[in-house]
């Protein structure tokens, strides 16, 4: 079946638009029958252009936003509980080639146990003679919620946008992982609660997986997070609850920093997960945090909250606010140029790989 997030659906919709606007133009002269049967008739044209229309901007909106991520969740269909498939685990893990040129698996992780999609895509310098015994640095990227890791994909330009900025210097070669952050579609703000190890999911298994499978830089040094939307608000707790994994986070309009109460009702786990709260554990991590101006999701005053709360060794550029944009990947993308470099100048460089 057609995805319902993917840009086939959005290319057979305007597909659509084209041929009910031809279709009402030259059939407007033709239709017959008395006046009122014409008088329908050309209704029905009206209403099939307005009705393509509607499902062309409504499809590009879902995707700009991720409001529902499959057929299911639009018609109400999904079941009450959400149930995850086991998968392998990380060790028997097994990768498909797609279109995109990542590399796909679907994987049980051992110390969370949830399971959940993964993507890997290797640099060019990676499969090269020169670089065979070279380990690289891993930039995670977390998605939103609504969402899932094609969305950096099929709607952000990974790893395209990447690649660029590798082959202009600016990004220093990495290998981009991009897992789920909310397993069987349960949302805990990459939290660990009951029954739903999200964190444990994100900075044990994941990195445990990409390690078994790729040279990666074995530090902390070598690994940064990139997120957006509830992503963002991951990618900065992350580092500073995981420091022994991450080194570096940078948070492209991120949620409140405060915490989510319906993904995290239990006020002392809400607080326990929030950057404001980890801030006073002071971790040797450096965080990026951007946002718009425009963006009522993602207030300024969001960020200014954590940076006001920064103490060293952790560290906080300046801020990124841009003057212009909401909370989509349009804004995220005019991101990509700062925010990328500067992850990778917090990463350390590829290095001779342990043996």
């Amino acid at each position: 079946m057609l995805s319902l997030t993917g840009t086939g659906l959005v290319w057979l919709l305007v597909a659509c638009v084209v041929v009910s606007v031809a279709a009402a133009v030259a059939l407007w002269n033709r239709v017959r029958g008395h006046r009122l049967l014409r008088l329908l008739q050309r209704v029905l044209l009206i209403l099939l252009c307005q009705v393509t229309a509607i499902a062309l901007v409504a499809a590009w909106i879902n995707n700009s936003y991720g409001l529902y991520t499959s057929w299911a969740d639009l018609f109400g269909n999904e079941s009450g509980a959400t149930v995850a498939m086991p998968g392998p685990p990380a060790g028997r893990a097994v990768f498909t080639q797609s279109s995109d040129g990542t590399l796909q698996t679907y994987v049980h992780g051992e110390v969370s146990h949830l399971s959940g999609q993964v993507l890997v895509w290797t640099p060019p310098q990676y499969d090269q003679p020169a670089y065979q015994h070279t380990a690289f640095p891993v930039i995670m990227l977390l998605h939103g919620v609504p969402g899932s890791p094609t969305s950096w994909t099929e709607d952000g330009g990974m790893p395209t946008a990447l690649a660029r900025m590798m082959d202009e210097g600016t990004v220093r070669p990495s290998i981009v992982v991009i897992p789920v952050i909310d397993p069987a579609g349960v949302d805990t703000t990459c939290s660990d609660v009951p029954g739903h190890a999200n964190a444990t999911w994100l900075a044990e298994d994941v990195p445990t997986l990409v390690r078994d499978h790729f040279r990666v830089l074995p530090n902390p040094q070598g690994w940064g997070l990139a997120g957006l939307s509830t992503g963002g608000l991951c990618a900065a707790k992350l580092p500073m609850q995981y420091p022994r994994v991450f080194t570096a986070g940078a948070a492209m309009d991120p949620d409140p920093f405060t915490g989510d109460a319906s993904a995290l009702p239990d006020p002392t786990t809400r607080l326990h997960n929030s950057p404001l709260w980890l801030a006073n554990q002071r971790p040797d991590v450096s965080l990026l945090l951007a946002t718009s101006a425009e963006d009522p999701i993602s207030p300024v005053g969001n960020l200014v909250s954590l940076q006001d709360a920064i103490r060293p060794p952790t560290t906080v550029a300046p801020l990124l606010i841009l003057a212009q944009g909401g909370h989509n990947w349009g804004t995220w993308q005019r991101m990509y140029p700062t925010v990328f470099p500067w992850l990778s100048l917090h990463l350390a460089a590829p290095a001779p790989a342990r043996r």
